[in-house]
């Protein structure tokens, strides 16, 4: 099973749940009306407020990464999500620009993220005395093997960085991926939306040497009614 099979088959059954990595909303700072003075308007930006707005346009042109960093960021967001032929890869999700907002949202993550790609480099020098942009992508992978799994015996306390800088880079690739309409479409995701509900198989009920109670029956899963509001007695009981 390659790398993306492998992720939608995690995510599938943790979607809806909690999320792929604790990147959080962004962070709010308090309201001061600034926002309104600078004439922001809240018409169209679902659930963001004026003052959330004006925090992402600031963060947005802020920079953090330079060119050399984003560019072997992109590499490996494309290692963990290739393109396939029926789903666009990491990039071509956004998901470096996504990266590179959450270190400016949530800058606990600007280290271990600058500091890996440094490790990732002189392990790159190391073995091939090449930057890791320069490299193969065979050799690129080759690298990325030795970092993407547990070191569960300890055999390469050496690799410990580069393991732990690559699990976060995952976890944010994932989540950046699996929160864009692309994401969705890959998973197959439709979201909440209405269906008819016709009771319980019949194969079901035999198994189970049960039936329904044929007035029940009638009331409850008469598709014909399920737009009408269910109406009740004092006492309770169901009446239509």
């Amino acid at each position: 099973m390659d790398r993306r099979n492998t992720i939608k088959t995690l995510l599938v059954g943790t979607l809806g749940g909690a999320a792929v990595v604790g990147v959080g909303g962004c962070k709010t700072e308090p309201t001061d009306g600034s926002a309104i003075e600078a004439g922001v308007s809240t018409e169209g930006l679902y659930g963001r407020t004026p003052e959330e707005l004006l925090r992402d346009e600031r963060l947005n042109k802020e920079v953090y990464f330079n060119e050399a960093e984003l560019g072997t960021i992109a590499i490996l967001c494309d290692i963990i999500l290739p393109a396939t032929p029926t789903a666009g890869s990491a990039t071509a999700a956004k998901v470096p620009e996504f990266i590179e907002f959450i270190v400016k949202d949530l800058p606990y993550h600007q280290l271990p993220i600058r500091g890996g790609l440094m490790w990732l480099n002189s392990e790159s020098n190391r073995r091939y005395e090449k930057v890791f942009s320069e490299l193969s992508e065979a050799e690129q992978v080759s690298i990325v093997d030795d970092i993407a799994y547990p070191d569960e015996d300890g055999k390469f306390p050496e690799r410990a960085p580069g393991m732990a800088f690559f699990n976060l880079l995952r976890n944010l690739t994932l989540t950046g991926y699996y929160t864009t309409r692309m994401g969705f479409d890959d998973l197959g995701y439709q979201g909440n939306f209405p269906n008819v509900w016709d009771g319980v198989p019949a194969e079901v009920l035999k198994d189970h040497d049960v039936d329904y109670d044929p007035e029940w029956l009638a009331k409850c899963v008469n598709q014909e009614k399920r737009m009408d509001t269910a109406k009740w007695d004092d006492e309770g009981n169901l009446l239509t």
